[in-house]
């Protein structure tokens, strides 16, 4: 017999609806989740604690009492970033010792645990306390493809979270990135050396993994996670439904009510309409694209959303085709919370400012110096000198190097008027920018809009065709070439413009990067002893342009192009799209893009270096440091800590020495 973990409570509404499902609207199914007879229901961990903190004005905490009071008789499952927590940094053992008590006393009866990096130094402390609790403890590791990760590597840290006292073992294929053949290889070493039960964990991404779920289920694999059907598929995972019935009878049937099931379904039907404004085509539907970016999809919407608050989807192409460089200058990090954001904003921010690496975030600058823990291959050394110069970095388990931060905790929660609520701190030290807001009750719920959904987006690009001349150096950003351009009247209602359009010019090289799958793109045969996995250069086919309606009404009735054509300018093939051009006054310090001033650490009257950093921005989850462009005095101060700004606005300003 097989089971079944359900994320309708958690993965599956963070992969389809940006993980915005409120408490109240889980609660009326809960009883007839509760009698399906689950392994186990996913419902806390993850984006959940930011997202209800951020956008739903929820305390997290209390959606953990109330769901198990809701669901007594199942096991109640969260996703825990090892020392990362339910956070995007590494924070104290005191700190992970009493949030794991908190969890465990609350409700969670399995703790998923993984980390980013499979760094297995990481998910030590976490481990040992949810097992001093009494809970069962799943150890995950991070499931990729990339030139130093094989089913050795893999089977290698099962072994180790196995001598930690792990009670069973997840395959987390967060980019739906398996394959049935790799799926059956991987779970078969891995009953074979260790012999704990194997849960695999998949998203259908790339259409692979029903099929992966069943070469996984007839080599030993004892629980698959699945989502109810109406939020399944595409970047979630398979539907809970469609497993149980493919393997109705057979050995490994699941044994569930399908009735009841559909039941279900029914309910979690209405809520896809409730919700059908934050559906997003590109979250939804099968991207094979995805089998060479590997982004994950909470990832993917992440970008889509990024880019949107910087005014810049145009530029989405291009920061797909950046991500796989940043990857691999990272040294191959498994794409996943936080090192997904580390690496998908390093190349937003590459692609925004027309230079790589010209602006880093601290986390990025963090994880250069070994703060996150052991990357899978050495980083870049070129890159990592960009970063961090010539710093060394450290070799230590990063939570060793970090003084006990819970005593500073409980006096800033004083400061704030919490006394010695534990959960309340809790979220304070995780979340110190926007905890104080909703502890002060001072956040709103986000509205939810009731309607269509939204307009579909830009597509991924196609994967790249390896026939691209040679790669250039991956520091090597140039200008776009100048195309010839043919000039058309267009007439929009009654206004009349003059429009440039450029003729699609031949492509220029991009980087080489590796690909599991092969390099061939042209048909051609492969060459004998051809093994797949090897270097592709990341190219960009011209944009086509949208198609007119045929037929008179067409003039008659202009309609708006879709977003793809509406796209201000493609990104070029040779190099990262040009940095946005800002007017400002002279010795105007400005924003770099969208976010909140954290910090202004300087005053009116400082006399400041060049490079000095000035304010801290958050941006896209990331910490951003805004230096001084020159040395000089600062003359004024525009913004506040907390005001959010927009790209280019100016924060300061600096009269140069």
């Amino acid at each position: 017999m097989v089971k079944l973990t359900d994320t309708s409570f958690r993965d599956a509404h963070q992969s389809l609806l940006a993980t915005r499902l409120r408490t109240r609207d889980m609660l009326p199914v809960c009883e007839r989740m509760d009698r399906v007879g689950f392994f186990s229901l996913e419902i806390w961990g993850g984006a959940t604690f930011d997202s209800c903190l951020r956008f739903l004005n929820e305390d997290p905490w209390e959606r953990l009492r109330t769901l198990r009071k809701a669901m007594p008789n199942t096991r109640l499952q969260m996703l825990l970033r090892g020392q990362n927590l339910v956070g995007y940094r590494h924070y104290s053992d005191d700190v992970a010792e009493k949030f794991v008590v908190r969890a465990a006393r609350n409700g969670v009866d399995i703790f998923r645990i993984f980390d980013a990096l499979n760094d297995v130094r990481n998910m030590e402390q976490t481990i040992r306390v949810a097992k001093r609790e009494g809970k069962h403890v799943q150890g995950a590791v991070s499931y990729t493809v990339s030139p130093v990760h094989t089913t050795r590597t893999f089977v290698d840290a099962f072994k180790r979270l196995a001598e930690l006292g792990c009670d069973s073992l997840c395959i987390k294929d967060m980019a739906g990135l398996i394959t049935p053949a790799a799926a059956s290889e991987l779970v078969s070493a891995t009953k074979k050396e260790i012999g704990l039960p194997v849960d695999l964990h998949s998203h259908s991404t790339a259409g692979l993994a029903p099929v992966s779920y069943l070469s996984a289920v007839q080599a030993g694999c004892d629980v698959l996670d699945t989502a109810m059907s109406p939020i399944s598929g595409g970047t979630s995972q398979p539907a809970t439904e469609t497993m149980v019935a493919a393997l109705e009878g057979t050995e490994w049937s699941t044994g569930l009510d399908m009735a009841l099931l559909l039941e279900i379904k029914e309910y979690f039907a209405k809520l896809r309409e409730k919700y059908r404004s934050l559906l997003d085509p590109i979250s939804e539907r099968v991207d094979t694209a995805v089998l060479y970016y590997q982004i994950p999809g909470g990832m993917l919407s992440n970008l889509v959303s990024q880019l949107k608050q910087q005014n810049a989807l145009d530029k989405y192409d291009a920061v797909l085709k950046e991500t796989p460089l940043v990857r691999r200058d990272l040294g191959y990090p498994p794409l996943v919370t936080p090192t997904s954001q580390i690496v998908g904003t390093q190349a937003v921010f590459n692609v925004l400012s027309g230079e790589r690496y010209k602006m880093v975030s601290k986390e990025v600058r963090e994880y250069a110096k070994g703060y996150y823990g052991r990357t899978p291959a050495p980083i870049d050394g070129e890159v990592r000198r960009k970063i961090i110069g010539d710093e060394e970095p450290i070799t230590a388990r990063p939570a060793d190097l970090l003084k006990p931060e819970w005593p500073g905790v409980v006096e800033e929660g004083r400061k704030l008027g919490l006394g010695d609520d534990e959960e309340k701190l809790l979220l304070l030290a995780i979340y110190p920018q926007i905890a104080p807001k909703f502890l002060r009750g001072e956040c709103r719920e986000e509205e939810l809009v009731c309607g269509p959904p939204a307009p579909a987006e830009p597509s991924q690009a196609q994967p790249p065709s390896a026939a691209a001349a040679p790669a250039q150096p991956a520091g090597d950003v140039r200008p776009r070439a100048s195309q010839p351009q043919r000039q058309f009247r267009v007439r929009v209602g009654e206004k009349l413009f003059e429009v440039a359009v450029e003729e699609p010019g031949a492509e220029e090289p991009r980087p080489a990067v590796w690909f599991p799958f092969g390099t061939s793109r042209s048909g051609r045969e492969p060459q004998p002893g051809h093994k797949a996995g090897g270097l592709v250069t990341v190219s960009r086919a011209p944009a086509q342009a949208a198609a007119a309606p045929a037929g008179p009404s067409a003039a008659a009735s202009p309609r708006e192009a879709p977003p793809a054509a509406r796209r201000a300018e493609p990104a070029p093939a040779g190099g990262l799209p040009p940095a946005r051009a800002v007017r400002s006054e002279r010795g105007a310090v400005t924003s770099p893009m969208q976010g909140t001033i954290l910090k202004i650490s300087c005053a009116v009257g400082d006399k400041v270096s060049a490079g000095q950093v000035l304010a801290v921005l958050e941006a896209m989850k990331m910490e951003n440091d805004i230096p001084a462009p020159s040395a000089g005095t600062v003359r004024e101060i525009r913004v506040r800590k907390g005001d959010q700004v927009a790209p280019g606005q100016t924060i300061m300003m600096v009269d140069a020495n």
